[in-house]
């Protein structure tokens, strides 16, 4: 078991001996909220993969020994998410600095766990220390171009967060469709959310049902990053205000694929307005430190215009207590302080750089996993490339792009745009097992090998069936 463990862990020291888990092992947490949440995960999750109904109970000398015990203590080398795993013949102990580390910590358990019900199950002495590479690691989202609903949602939420994922940037605007309501512009989504791509209809979050997401991602240690895509790909939005317009009348909807003809009213301070409240409401729903902007393919805004934009939404962003993230385009405008760019194609992070900005990799033709796999793929696009399981990770994310140190590097995310996509079946499809390799990517040491990564996928395949996972059985890998 312990030679498929995606991602790999730091270190790995097996020993001798093993610990069996009946019905009689109880987990032992110390009395706090987040240890309960987190006892009671962990015993649902024992329970999925083996059928045994273990409990969590408060900490006491007497449990401790033949239990399995979550702890947080001071380590300084664990960081915030790291962890220490110890499988001995006297029990299980899992250690971290924050929940966020157990959590992760979890994580690894459950692959050594059997796929399948099997009772009480013996497990090999082994220590595990481990801790993440990058701080961001995360995957995006397109719910603009075709809807997915809150359940969807709750399901990428569930099987990224698996592999060690605590980033989900929502693609919640685009031309096709605004994919959350905003209060006090109610056409938004009266209007603004009955398409999407080749019709049947659109949709849309509730605030309620945001929050849910919201909150539902938190349990799973990952940040909701809401995008509100702007200049460009804005018809929707011009669609349901003709205010927003320049020229005053409103465009009709919209739902081809088509990008770059569509951008605010750069010089009528009702746009700003509009983009205030928007910011204002989204930033009081989402508790994490960002909100993204977009920034890209904005073709039809002037030059000009463009600059003097960028740098005004982002001061709208910061007056909100958040951080902006954008695209990389942003860099061909004013950078202010703490602005993030998200590299995705072309040279415009360089000058984001030169600015002082961080960046967040998302190269398309290695990880956006709407890219086909091959010639043969029944969905995605291809204007990237075709991206096949080997090329999504046999890279050095480190040094991939010019000019960009290590230092300069957040994470990376892997976005998932939904042009071709309908289902959550779809989602999957398209992004198992690409994820998994770019998950271990931003976690793992620097230095993983394709032809041992590739080993432990094919291992790792039984897993994935059992998580009933849709995922594209690659030629790459030698499944088992």
């Amino acid at each position: 078991m312990m030679h498929n463990l995606i991602p790999l862990p730091t270190s790995v020291i097996a020993s001798t001996g093993e610990f069996t888990i009946s019905n009689a092992t109880k987990i032992s947490i110390e009395p706090s909220g987040h240890l309960e949440a987190l006892g009671t995960y962990l015993a649902r999750q024992i329970q999925d993969a083996t059928g045994l109904n273990n409990r969590a109970n408060s900490a006491s000398v007497n449990q401790k020994v033949g239990s399995i015990q979550l702890a947080l203590g001071s380590d300084e080398g664990l960081g915030e998410e790291g962890y220490e795993l110890s499988i001995s013949t006297d029990g299980i102990k899992l250690g971290a600095n924050r929940p966020a580390g157990l959590f992760y910590g979890i994580q690894t358990f459950r692959q050594l766990l059997p796929t399948h019900r099997a009772g009480s199950v013996s497990l090999p002495a082994v220590s595990i220390r481990d801790t993440p590479r990058f701080r961001w690691r995360g995957a995006m989202l397109d719910v603009a171009r075709h809807f997915f609903g809150v359940e969807d949602v709750k399901r990428y939420i569930d099987l990224i967060s698996h592999y060690k994922m605590n980033t989900l940037h929502l693609h919640l605007t685009d031309d096709q469709g605004r994919r959350v309501e905003i209060k006090s512009w109610p056409k938004l989504t009266e209007i603004g959310a009955r398409t999407q791509v080749n019709g049947g209809g659109g949709g849309y979050y509730a605030q309620e049902q945001y929050k849910e997401i919201v909150d539902y991602a938190r349990s799973r240690y990952m940040m909701i990053i809401p995008e509100i895509d702007t200049p460009g790909h804005t018809n929707a939005a011009l669609a349901s205000y003709a205010d927003l317009n320049c020229s005053g009348e409103s465009p009709s909807l919209y739902e081809g694929t088509q990008v770059g003809f569509s951008s605010l009213c750069i010089d009528k301070e009702i746009t700003y307005q509009f983009l205030d409240d928007v910011i204002r409401e989204l930033a009081v729903l989402t508790p994490t430190p960002y909100i993204h902007i977009g920034g890209d393919e904005a073709r039809s805004t002037p030059e000009e215009d463009y600059k003097k934009f960028i740098k005004r939404i982002q001061e709208i962003v910061i007056s909100h207590g958040k951080i902006a993230i954008g695209w990389s385009e942003i860099g061909e405008a004013e950078i202010l302080p703490g602005t993030i760019a998200q590299q995705w194609v072309g040279a415009s992070y360089l000058e984001a750089k030169r600015q002082g900005a961080k960046i967040i990799l998302s190269p398309a033709n290695k990880t956006y996993l709407d890219m086909k796999y091959d010639n043969a793929s029944p969905l995605g696009l291809d204007w990237a490339g075709l991206v096949s399981v080997k090329d999504s990770y046999d890279w050095e994310p480190g040094s991939y792009m010019n000019e960009l140190e290590e230092s300069d590097i957040l994470g990376l995310e892997a976005p998932l745009w939904s042009e071709t996509l309908l289902t959550i079946k779809d989602i999957e499809y398209m992004a198992f097992p690409r994820i998994i390799g770019l998950a271990e990517l931003a976690w793992s040491p620097k230095g993983q090998s394709w032809d041992n990564f590739k080993h432990r996928l094919a291992l790792h395949g039984k897993r994935m069936e059992a998580m009933d996972i849709n995922f594209f059985r690659s030629s790459d890998v030698a499944w088992e």
